[in-house]
């Protein structure tokens, strides 16, 4: 299970090399490449990037390509084949964008989709000796701990950093990058307008501009996600009122609140994530908390860890169960 930690803004891709040489390439699928990857991205730097690759006659898909990523950029000089994932997020989207054949080795905490290849590497702890003994030629992590970037690359081994990112159109982007790193242009493009799709069915169905004062808990110190962070952003769009907010002045997007101040702050609806220890009823049997509105109306929910704390495809079944429960509270059941 990965808690969403606060992270640097997602890099977002810049660049496409490679022409296609003389020796009968065809600049037609290039194109098409290009088209299909901005119509459905939405991307503005992506959409640059397609515009270029269609001026110069390059192909997206083809190598050597260089990726801007959070710790600089990164050049793939063919296509990956043995890639290693230390993030349970870049699992899941590897796997969405047609990359799944190309991961050997995955860690510990990816269990999504079936057939991910979980091993006892952690990302939290990079071992680089034990990650360089899979040859990978391309290692995707949520973070540069343990310097796993430059360990890495004075091996000759590049490194993509693709944090939590602080919004969904940043979330879009880093999955751009994949697939741009790893061949699935044209996959990438397809899976992010899905996800598009869905997410924007998920908030249409949700109440509008309703300030449902929201509070989403990430453990019993009171780490909250603020609306600079990817989560805060659905709840945002969604127009909740997020209570961390205010707590949030270094916009790191996981602020601690105190218990006073979220007592002050009265949510109608507060969201635990199902890998905590405690319930709701825990929750509401805090000391002082009786009178909170959520407290009072049993709007305590419950979302399960491994969508609500990983970016990726499923998070379009996050944004369908807060939708229905900030129904439930601004259309209460019998009206």
């Amino acid at each position: 299970m990965t808690l969403p930690r606060p992270t640097h803004r997602l890099a977002t891709v810049l660049a496409v090399a490679l022409l296609l040489t003389a020796c009968g390439a065809d600049d037609e699928p290039a194109e098409k490449s290009a088209d299909t990857t901005a119509a459905a991205a939405g991307d503005t730097e992506v959409d640059v990037a397609a515009d270029t690759a269609t001026e110069t006659g390059a192909a997206l898909d083809a190598f050597p390509v260089t990726v801007d990523t959070a710790s600089g950029e990164v050049t793939l000089p063919e296509r990956p084949e043995r890639i290693i994932s230390l993030s349970p997020s870049a699992t899941e989207i590897l796997f969405a964008i047609g990359a799944g054949d190309q991961v050997i080795a995955a860690d510990t905490y990816s269990n999504f989709p079936e057939g991910a290849p979980s091993t006892d590497l952690s990302g939290y702890d990079p071992n680089v000796e034990a990650i360089v003994g899979y040859e990978p030629d391309l290692v995707v992590a949520a973070n540069d701990t343990n310097e796993l970037v430059g360990s890495l690359s004075a091996l000759d081994i590049p490194v993509i950093i693709n944090p939590a990112p602080a919004d969904v159109e940043s979330g879009y982007d880093g999955m751009a990058a994949l697939g741009l790193a790893t061949g699935h242009v044209d996959e990438a493009a397809s899976a992010i307008g899905e996800m598009r799709a869905a997410m924007d069915e998920g908030l249409a169905a949700a109440p509008q501009d309703s300030g449902i004062r929201i509070y989403h808990e990430l453990d019993d110190t009171f780490f909250s996600a603020s609306s600079h962070s990817y989560i805060g952003s659905v709840y945002a769009a969604m127009g909740a009122s997020n209570i961390a907010d205010e707590a949030d002045t270094d916009q790191t997007g996981y602020p601690q609140l105190t218990e006073e101040a979220i007592i002050a702050a009265d949510p109608e609806l507060i969201v635990i994530p199902s890998q905590l220890s405690y319930t709701p009823e825990d929750v509401a049997a805090r000391p002082g908390w009786a009178d909170v509105s959520a407290v009072k109306s049993g709007n305590i929910i419950v979302v399960e860890s491994d969508i609500s704390s990983r970016w990726g495809p499923r998070l379009p079944q996050l944004v369908e169960f807060v939708a229905g429960a900030l129904t439930d509270i601004a259309v209460p059941a019998g009206r």
